[in-house]
């Protein structure tokens, strides 16, 4: 795994005007400081949604509920839950998307709202991110880069 090779990668497939500016700072400021993984890692982990959004039918339209009111979109396992029900004819991303679940965490009761969307890192405090892990959910970006639509 080479991290540049992903950031390449994730870069390659991202929408030009929305995101990839983005992805070039963040490789710039993660190379000249390894250490940023704690201020990049939330802006990894709102990417990851919105690559898995783009492949459903949440991406890029407003939803409305039976009134007309502004509707929640799906987070985190449900997010999921969407994309593999309306990609169920491509198995390999099916699949890829049963490995990334491991990125979210069913909300309780007992959480306190102390957490974003169910996403892992929302359960944790900046002082526990590792860089390890920071690595490996930007491998697992650019795994998925293939399949966005956007």
């Amino acid at each position: 795994m080479n991290i540049n090779e992903d950031f390449n990668k994730i870069v390659s497939y991202t929408h030009a005007w929305h995101w990839c500016s983005d992805w070039d700072i963040l490789q710039k400021i993660y190379n000249a400081f390894p250490e940023s993984y704690s201020v990049l890692t939330p802006f990894a982990y709102s990417y990851l949604e919105e690559a898995i959004r783009s492949t459903t039918s949440e991406y890029g339209i407003e939803i409305l509920d039976k009134n007309g009111n502004p509707k929640r979109r799906k987070v985190g396992l449900a997010l999921i839950q969407l994309a593999q029900q309306e990609n169920s004819d491509n198995i390999e991303y099916v699949n890829l998307l049963d490995e990334l679940k491991k990125y979210f965490k069913k909300s309780s009761s007992s959480d306190n709202g102390n957490n974003r969307s169910s996403v892992i890192h929302g359960y944790m405090h900046p002082i526990n991110w590792e860089k390890e892990p920071f690595e490996n959910l930007i491998h697992d970006i650019a795994r998925l880069s293939p399949y966005v639509v956007f």
